[in-house]
């Protein structure tokens, strides 16, 4: 007999272009009878509160949290922004969704951690991909075997400078996000996912900012290694300093997984699909009027057709609202997961910035010095 769903009275902190996505989505699944909105630009909710049916609208996370309706919230504020509407959803005792990462400070991220952790809390965070069929057929064949012990895992991710920017504009703490820990997260999720069960004892790498640098105290570029403690190797490297020209629309990545009896290699650069137009075309991340080429399908989130989001996020928020509502299981990455994640690109940023190698685990009081 098949369990009956409960209904869902769903928080959305963070109206802007996540919140509005999944917000579209939740409004549309079946369990979902009652959505809120908490937004600090009242313009902002005001044009998104009517398109995800939220039926309150505050500008006050906390309040909307007190709500006796909310029973899961989705924390999707700027990413620096993430801390306190995630303690006070611990405080709520709902369900979350959070959006990568926990915290762009290893040592908030460490506490969230353990709040979550302590008060029992079902939170998983927003590593989109993991809903991407692609990844999903990666991870199964590592799961299984199919490659024997993997050995080697390589992936190169290229970006134009879009997203680089815009954070860089939105941040007051430069040196407190960088392209590993925005957007190589992804990258490294999916790796670190194949690789379960591997331990990461040291990493080593080197930074590049010629052209953020300069004017927005940025990193343009990381290449770096991570061992583990049975000689396994993760190669990776990431560039969002790439031309706005860049057709990738975010992600453009190659991955490479090397075991002792196979091995898999996954095209995820989007050149198969290719866009070219005459005029300026408003999809994708921060639209720009000098782009004319784009890969279709490398906006991670996933393309608007037939007037809603088809693709991982909307995947991604189906299944997670299935498993609050239903208790279904999800890929979700779990909270332990994504404050691993953390570490090791404020390791790899660490080790670049001292250009020396550094033992893993990195200690959440440890800082970029």
């Amino acid at each position: 007999m098949k369990a009956s769903a409960k209904s869902v009275g769903l928080a959305i902190i963070g109206g802007g272009r996540v919140g509005l996505f999944r917000g579209e989505v939740a409004a549309r699944h079946p369990a979902v009878g009652w959505i809120g909105l908490a937004e600090k630009n009242p313009n902002r909710a005001g044009e998104v509160a009517p398109r995800i049916n939220a039926e309150f609208v505050t500008q006050d996370h906390r309040e909307l949290l007190r709500r006796p309706e909310v029973t899961a919230a989705i924390i999707c504020t700027d990413e620096h922004l993430h801390v306190d509407p995630i303690m006070a959803g611990v405080e709520a005792g709902v369900p979350m969704l959070i959006e990568k990462p926990l915290a762009t400070d290893l040592a908030q991220s460490a506490r969230v951690l353990r709040a979550i952790e302590a008060a029992g809390i079902d939170a998983v965070v927003g590593y989109t991909q993991r809903f991407r069929r692609r990844w999903l057929a990666a991870k199964e064949k590592c799961r299984t075997g199919a490659l024997g012990d993997i050995t080697l895992v390589t992936s190169r991710a290229f970006m134009n400078r879009l997203v680089a920017i815009d954070n860089y504009k939105r941040t007051d703490d430069p040196a407190s996000i960088s392209p590993l820990v925005i957007s190589g997260t992804h990258a490294l999720d999916i790796c670190m996912w194949c690789l379960e069960g591997k331990t990461p004892v040291e990493c080593y790498a080197r930074s590049i900012d010629k052209v953020l640098g300069p004017r927005y105290g940025g990193i343009d570029a990381t290449a770096g290694m991570i061992t583990f403690s049975d000689g396994t190797v993760y190669h990776l490297n990431i560039s969002w300093a790439l031309p706005v020209t860049w057709p990738g629309a975010v992600y453009s990545l190659d991955v490479g997984i090397v075991g002792t009896t196979g091995v898999l290699t996954i095209d995820d650069t989007h050149r198969d699909i290719v866009l070219a137009v005459g005029k300026p075309q408003q999809e994708g991340y921060n639209p720009d009027a000098s782009r004319l080429v784009d890969f279709m399908g490398s906006y991670p989130p996933g393309d608007m057709a037939l007037g809603e989001l088809r693709g991982p996020m909307a995947e991604e928020t189906n299944s997670w609202l299935s498993r609050v509502s239903l208790g279904l299981p999800s890929p979700a990455a779990t909270v332990a997961e994504a404050h691993r994640n953390l570490m090791l690109t404020k390791a790899l940023d660490l080790s670049a910035k001292r250009r020396e190698p550094v033992r893993l685990p990195l200690d959440a009081d440890q800082t970029l010095t």
